[in-house]
């Protein structure tokens, strides 16, 4: 494939990450679903559960989460442009390190004020993480791509697995400060590999121009494409309803359902394992099962699994309930990126960046709006707005199906 005078020019092979290097690139979107599952597992360890809720200061600190990632989205590209991708890599993972550091050495006492800035500050490392790592993946080859992205989607299951999971074991052991500041471990730790990894060397990100082999329709900017933007907004509500759940479930068990803390957080580790393993086998699952059928049985799942939370008082009653709702939501994503795939055949990652930008403050902002919610209604109102969304994922993957056999 040629390069035109107007194209930009290719990073030199020297330039890129060896395979090796590659690898843990890739890795760093476990540290993304690490920073992003965060609020979910640490509102428990932050003592959230007890009286008198505070139902509008969890939805306040979702929202500071979601305005510096919104900020990074804005300054990604200058930063992008002025010391390149692996600079980008390394300074948002110090950046995270440093914000929960600074989490940690909030005194339990103190105003819930002063964590503000320290989530402002996680939301702004997590996001320049994200435009990090897709710029990197947007240096390979088309194939590779699509397969990087993949493979990124499992590390970013694994990490939101791995935080639940750090917050329910230790919390019974250690104080707060403590449990935040292990955590603070896990960014710092990828700075360092990063230091030592092989960086692009700095340039503007490549998808920000045209691709030679997109169509013609949508070379250059995919969100005036009606596929893209009912593709955009599928995944606004989809994960905004996955947040959603994953935000508040801990305390909703908790308060609703009677469970411990330890035992509402282990319940939110089956949910993001449910969701992690739902995606892996409902790839395959697409070559074998009716796309109908699959997605009925889905949207099903995930409605009575909403319901049978809702009405729960039991663990056996929350497992059930969670299950069907992570089941039920993993396999939305692979029935819209099988059926709009045509629309995308160059696999443009600089497109997916901003989508998922999007799908991200969606997943942030939908929690907020849950947390000044229950403050009014009640904490039951967690599993009302996720049963709303689905029911509007329903209708947008519908769209998107009419609207991809039309465009053939």
């Amino acid at each position: 494939m040629g390069v035109s005078p107007t194209s930009p020019s290719p990073a030199p092979e020297s330039a890129l990450p060896a395979p090796h290097s590659a690898g843990r690139t890739l890795a760093g979107f476990l540290l993304s679903g690490f920073l992003m599952a965060l609020p979910g597992a640490i509102l428990p360890v932050w003592g959230f559960y007890r009286d008198p809720p505070r139902f509008v200061t969890a939805g306040n600190y979702f929202l500071s989460l979601a305005g510096g990632m919104a900020l990074s989205l804005l300054l990604a590209r200058r930063l992008l442009s002025w010391r390149g991708a692996g600079f980008l890599l390394v300074f948002a993972c110090c950046l995270s390190c440093a914000a929960l550091a600074s989490l940690a050495l909030v005194s339990p006492l103190s105003s819930a004020w002063w964590r503000v800035p320290g989530l402002f500050t996680t939301g702004l490392g997590a996001g320049w993480l994200n435009v990090g790592l897709f710029h990197v993946i947007s240096r390979c080859d088309s194939p590779d791509a699509a397969r990087s992205v993949n493979r990124g989607g499992v590390w970013y299951g694994l990490g939101c697995v791995a935080v639940t999971l750090l917050a329910a074991v230790t919390f019974p052991a250690f104080a707060a400060p403590l449990i935040v500041l292990l955590m603070a471990i896990v960014p710092g730790i990828f700075a360092a590999v990063y230091r030592r990894a092989t960086a692009p060397e700095p340039a503007l990100p490549p998808t920000d121009a045209p691709r030679r082999d997109a169509p013609a329709d949508s070379r250059g900017a995919d969100f005036p494409n009606l596929g893209a933007v009912l593709f955009a907004l599928l995944l606004f509500f989809q994960f905004g309803c996955e947040w959603s759940i994953a935000g508040w479930l801990p305390l909703f068990l908790i308060r609703r359902v009677g469970l411990s803390p330890a035992a509402a957080l282990r319940t939110l580790a089956v949910y993001w394992l449910s969701l992690l393993l739902g995606r892996l086998l409902a790839v395959p699952a697409l070559s074998v099962v009716r796309r109908g059928l699959l997605l009925g049985a889905s949207v099903v799942g995930a409605l009575f699994g909403c319901l049978l939370l809702f009405v729960t008082n039991n663990m056996f009653g929350a497992l059930t309930g969670v299950l069907l709702v992570g089941g039920g939501y993993a396999s939305i994503y692979p029935l819209v990126a099988e059926a709009i795939g045509h629309r995308f055949p160059y696999y443009h990652p600089g497109f997916f960046s901003r989508v998922f930008g999007l799908a991200t403050l969606s997943g942030l902002l939908a929690p907020a709006i849950l947390g000044f919610a229950a403050s009014r209604f009640g904490i039951g109102v967690v599993m009302g707005i996720p049963l709303l969304g689905t029911c509007i994922v329903l209708v947008l993957l519908v769209s998107i199906w009419v609207e991809s056999r039309l465009a053939l």
